[in-house]
């Protein structure tokens, strides 16, 4: 049983990598800032960072994920147990992304919980803890994040930079002057002149130095595509973890780093179904609000990281981009159903899988 629940629960890390490592470039592929294969080279860099780091940002969600306080103590330490909640939750991401659907691994790894619990001869689950510490942050964080960004999107009057730049021109100061036949020096200084215009005005004067104000937006904004990719490995990585600790001989870091490797090489190779529902069925993106989209993700992942809230940032993503086609009327709303119906779907069917493993 152990080297089975090392198998699933590196295949639950695979599932998570090819569902979730592309989600933080999901608005800058959208907008054309990045290629795909770019995109996912610098999701991939982002992620394996933060789920690295994870051993000493988010220790909180190691234990939360171990199952302790939710089922009973001689439970939880089985790697049977482990290993129910490891396979549905498996199972349910891994279909998810071959249908294309951004699910969230945090709420498949609830419902393994919920059903490998209640499988249990003689067990149950503490609903207290479960509703408070899990679903609470799982329902409020994609609200919260779509607030936000709808915000955002309504408050602020976007001014496309796609053309614009910024231009130091100096002028040639006079090297002297005729008068009365004779040749008379003359000292002056430069002008100096900073103009804002369209790059091509800029280009066409010649100007000693250009500051393009689009290139600086799309290194921001892949630089806030980084930051979701690597908030969301801190955030994930030791829910995954957790699921090895109890096989014999596996530590935290062995653990991390095995789970980093897989969630690495699930993105490499199978990230892209999700990635196209994200990035160009649901709405079109423009890169500034595209990065205010990824700077409200961020911030929410982190926070909740830091406090041990174990929210989900498919969720979180999914909202904030949500919020920004709800407010610039582009929101294809058929494509945000079925992501809704998935994120149902979600819980329970892990759950049941997890059960019916516990009971046959």
């Amino acid at each position: 049983m152990d080297s089975g629940l090392m198998i699933v629960a590196l295949l639950v890390a695979f599932g998570n990598g090819a569902n979730d490592n592309f989600k933080g470039f999901a608005t800058v592929w959208g907008s054309n800032t990045l290629s795909y294969p770019r995109a996912l080279q610098l999701a991939t860099v982002a992620t394996v960072a933060g789920s690295l780091v994870s051993v000493y940002l988010a220790t909180a969600l190691v234990q939360s994920f171990s199952g302790k306080g939710l089922v009973s103590a001689e439970i939880v330490h089985t790697s049977s147990f482990m290993f129910e909640v490891a396979a549905g939750a498996g199972a349910t991401v891994l279909l998810a992304t071959r249908l294309g659907f951004p699910v969230s691994t945090t709420h498949a790894l609830i419902g393994g919980l919920i059903g490998a619990g209640l499988g249990q001869p003689g067990g149950g689950v503490n609903w207290g803890p479960l509703l408070h510490t899990f679903l609470y942050p799982l329902l409020l964080s994609p609200i919260v994040a779509a607030a936000i960004s709808l915000v955002l999107q309504l408050g602020i009057k976007w001014r496309s930079p796609e053309n614009d730049c910024a231009c130091v021109v100096v002028s040639e100061p006079a090297t002297g002057l005729l008068t009365n036949g004779s040749l008379v020096q003359q000292r002056s200084m430069s002008s100096v002149e900073l103009m804002v215009a369209p790059q091509v005005v800029c280009e066409q004067i010649g100007p000693q130095i250009l500051f393009s104000s689009s290139r600086f937006f799309d290194h921001l904004h892949a630089l806030s595509a980084m930051s979701i990719c690597f908030a969301r490995a801190v955030n994930d990585t030791p829910k995954l973890a957790a699921l090895l600790l109890v096989t014999p001989g596996t530590g935290a870091q062995s653990a991390v780093m095995m789970v980093t490797g897989m969630m690495a090489t699930g993105g490499l190779l199978f990230a892209k179904k999700v990635a196209v529902t994200m990035s160009q069925r649901m709405t079109r993106l423009d890169p500034v609000p595209g990065l205010m989209a990824n700077m409200t993700t961020a911030m929410i992942v982190l926070f909740a990281s830091n406090f041990g809230f174990p929210v989900s940032t498919t969720h979180v993503a999914v909202g904030s981009i949500a919020g920004i086609g709800a407010g610039a009327q582009s929101l294809d709303r058929k494509v945000l159903q079925g992501i809704l119906l998935s994120w149902v779907a979600t819980l329970p069917m892990a759950g049941a899988i997890a059960f019916l493993l516990a009971r046959f």
